[in-house]
């Protein structure tokens, strides 16, 4: 079970990763100092982004629920 967990923590890590660096900036934040305020607003839709926000949090609350998985097993056995 423990190496289950394991497995799911370090997939869902990568996913979680790739998954925030794929949302478009909102802001003059530290996207737009590399170039990533130049973007049109063709770039994606509102749709695809609603989707890949309830994707984002998904893979995030399975993210959450194997480190506390881990740490229960880790703190019993």
């Amino acid at each position: 079970m423990t190496l289950f967990l394991q497995i799911v923590l370090i997939v869902t890590s990568v996913l979680l990763v790739l998954m925030v660096l794929l949302h478009r900036a909102k802001g003059g934040g530290l996207s737009s100092l590399f170039g990533g305020g130049m973007q049109s607003n063709l770039a994606g839709s509102s749709v695809a982004e609603k989707n890949l926000d309830r994707m984002t949090l998904f893979v995030m609350a399975l993210w959450v629920i194997s480190i506390i998985g881990v740490g229960l097993l880790i703190k019993i056995g």
